[in-house]
């Protein structure tokens, strides 16, 4: 992994990508190697995340607000929560009023790196996909992490070059995910499978599955060397827009609503914290929660060209560049903002990993913590609450 200093406070962690090689054997070291980073390389990221030793956060009394809070986030348009708080200050104003007068933050590039560092305590809170969130918590039997909001619904998609039209011509086919683990990496292969194409790990079986740092993926697309990618916006965007590529699935069709009751909804970015973390500064946790809130409630209500200003802001300042209008446009109206973490969509989920080889049959009871949030929604004008689903408490 490399860390680059994009602005003060921020610090964005990206997985190095050597030279690209063709076909099968583009990344099969890669895959192998991070199924080993996936299993116990929490120490190595908090190493990159701090310039050499795990931070901790300093030692105040319990029940007391945390001094600083420390938070990760991509630099996707999935992210577009995280991106307006961080922009707009709307988590330093509710993290100040409550007595947290740092905001640290750290841009990654896929949530099993932000994972890992939320796991080796070099951040405390974290804006992630769910399965690397369920590998967490199955992989520290429940101690880790508690999803405690969600963020964005939808926005994922399979996208291929244009000769292909159905799944079938897949075989044989070289396919790239945002990370080996990540919640479009595990979309990928479960969808493989139902269709009878077989993956592994390591990138062998029916299909080659590269995970691949998502800047080298369009230009590996562009380039000829792979055949698609299942990507979060605005990645499926960029590439259909700026690479031609077509959507072979929109992830959102595979969604018919069971144990949600919201068809064509599935979790994409969820917020979750430490939970060591979160029992010594419930109030730092219920302000984090606050200036959550508000950033969702005004993308739900801003304006198609507000949303696509403010995001793209967000975007120039933590990933260095902007998105053409089309591309944030069509990426933006992918995708659901949302406190509503759709907790009956996770069983599913973790039998998504279990099939994709990456995670083990496990009990997911306990992992999400809801309390904060529906205090908090209860409080910025009694909307509904967010249901656990059984998993946990709300």
């Amino acid at each position: 992994m490399s860390e680059t200093t994009t602005s003060p406070g921020t610090i964005r962690i990206t997985a190095d990508a050597g030279p690209p090689k063709r076909r099968r054997g583009l990344a099969l070291g890669i895959g192998a190697a991070l199924v080993v980073g996936l299993l116990g390389g929490a120490t190595a990221v908090a190493a990159a995340v701090t310039g050499g030793e795990p931070r901790t956060t300093p030692a105040v009394a319990a029940g007391a607000p945390a001094p600083q809070l420390r938070l990760g986030y991509f630099a996707n348009v999935t992210h577009a929560p995280a991106l307006v708080g961080v922009q707009d200050g709307l988590l330093a104003k509710a993290l100040k009023a409550a007595g947290t007068d740092s905001l640290t933050t750290q841009v990654f590039n896929a949530g099993p790196a932000a994972v890992e560092a939320l796991n080796a305590g070099a951040i405390d809170a974290a804006y992630l996909g769910p399965n690397p969130a369920i590998n967490s918590f199955v992989q520290s039997h429940g101690e880790s992490l508690s999803v405690i909001a969600g963020a964005a619904a939808g926005g994922a998609q399979l996208v291929v070059r244009p000769g292909i039209t159905d799944p079938a011509q897949l075989r044989g086919a070289v396919l790239a995910t945002p990370q080996l683990g990540g919640t479009q990496d595990v979309a990928l292969r479960a969808y493989l499978a139902s269709k009878g194409l077989r993956t592994t790990p390591n990138g062998g079986g029916d299909v080659t599955v590269n995970p691949t740092d998502n800047a080298a993926t369009l230009k590996l697309f562009q380039d000829g060397k792979i055949d698609g990618a299942w990507l979060p916006e605005p990645w499926a965007s960029r590439l259909v827009l700026q690479a031609g590529a077509r959507v072979l699935v929109d992830e959102k069709d595979l969604w018919n609503g069971t144990g949600t009751g919201k068809p064509g909804l599935f979790p994409t970015t969820i917020l979750v914290v430490n939970k060591a973390f979160a029992a010594q500064h419930l109030q730092t946790v219920e302000a984090l929660l606050r200036g959550h809130v508000a950033a969702v409630d005004w993308l739900g209500r801003a304006s198609a060209a507000e949303k696509a200003s403010t995001v793209n802001a967000a975007l120039q300042k933590a990933a260095g560049s902007a998105l053409p209008a089309d591309v944030i446009g069509r990426a933006l109206a992918n995708i659901t903002f949302t406190t509503d973490p759709l907790a009956g969509a996770y069983p599913k989920l973790l039998a998504d990993g279990v099939t994709a080889g990456v995670t083990k049959p496990a009990d997911i009871h306990g992992l999400f913590d809801l309390r904060a949030l529906n205090t908090v929604l209860a409080q910025s004008g009694g909307r509904g609450r967010a249901s656990a689903a059984g998993l946990g408490q709300d």
